[in-house]
């Protein structure tokens, strides 16, 4: 058992150098939450093997208990150390030489020696390599990480240093401070046994499908838990979502695709990996938008259903929902 790092006040903003990533390390080895910048979006960490730092995650965002979070390790040896990497063998082996570090959670049967709380009683966990510097603080720590995105849960996803303080800022202990994220939407979730996608995101299912040679069963039923990300109702604005809008309103914030007659834009080019890369700061524009205009509503241009499109139209229906 770890000895809690105390909080003192607002979240400190760390810089994404080696002082950072250390200072960051020692905070995650002490028991405390960082928001960490991954090439998806900002996860909130802990040790995914403190119980009481994950039960810390759980508080600061709101999230319920039975909606289980992603492991994020280092490499194939540290997943290894939470998963039975062995019973899925060649499969799960090759997933991870072809797509980690990335954007890729796979989800797989479950070892001991995490939180409880992680896997939310499933017998099995989800687990990603992340690219970048959160990687960097994963091997720092020397642990494996828990980390759900950087937000209060339901809401719209972290993709800045300053959308986490902007959520956070008062129940965490540190954001390190990356920039904005690269791929902009979180990770694809993929059970391995048999290859089944439980939630498009940031990695096309057609590139899994290519480097499987077939294609992939899909479970990706909003509201049926047995992964992160499948609440039926998430990434919400305050604002409600209208979806498949092509015409302007005058009583609704439009965010646009593929056009520039918008008052946000996803893609003028109509470019679905720009528009994942844009869409929760888009949100969140739109959103601000509203309130100064004292609007209720935005409305969201239709997004093609294909490629990294899927994932897009996955949070915008999520969004749109509606809410308990």
């Amino acid at each position: 058992m770890t000895t809690r790092t105390p909080r003192h006040g607002r979240a400190r903003r760390l810089a994404a150098d080696p002082d950072g990533v250390a200072e960051a390390a020692r905070v995650l080895r002490g028991g405390g939450l960082v928001a960490l910048p991954t090439e998806t979006v900002y996860g909130l960490a802990a040790r995914a093997d403190d119980p009481d730092a994950v039960a810390r995650i759980y508080a600061a965002k709101g999230r319920p208990s039975f909606n289980p979070l992603i492991v994020h390790v280092a490499d194939a040896a540290m997943a290894a150390e939470v998963a039975e990497v062995a019973e899925v063998d060649a499969v799960a082996r090759g997933l991870m030489d072809r797509f980690w570090p990335g954007p890729l959670t796979l989800v797989l049967p479950a070892r001991r020696g995490l939180a409880q709380a992680v896997t939310a009683g499933l017998p099995t966990v989800a687990v990603r390599c992340p690219d970048g510097i959160a990687r960097d603080v994963i091997r720092a720590v020397g642990v494996p990480l828990a980390a759900p995105s950087a937000n209060p849960s339901g809401r719209v996803s972290p993709t800045t240093a300053a959308h986490v303080l902007d959520g956070l800022g008062d129940r965490i202990d540190a954001v390190l401070d990356g920039g904005p994220c690269a791929v902009g939407i979180e990770s694809t979730i993929l059970r391995v046994h048999p290859p089944t996608l439980l939630r498009e995101g940031g990695l096309a299912a057609e590139e899994v499908e290519a480097a499987l040679g077939h294609p992939l069963e899909r479970d990706t039923t909003p509201g049926r838990v047995a992964a992160p990300g499948q609440m039926g109702s998430h990434y919400a604005p305050k604002a409600a979502v209208r979806l498949g809008v092509a015409v302007r309103a005058p009583d609704a914030v439009f965010v646009g695709y593929g056009t520039a007659q918008a008052d946000v834009l996803l893609s003028e080019a109509g470019d679905p990996v720009e528009a994942a890369a844009r869409l929760f700061a888009a949100l969140r524009a739109a959103d601000d938008i509203a309130t100064a205009r004292g609007l209720s509503r935005i409305d969201v241009a239709p997004v093609p259903e294909e490629g990294l499109g899927r994932a897009v139209n996955d949070r915008l229906r999520r969004a749109a929902a509606p809410r308990g």
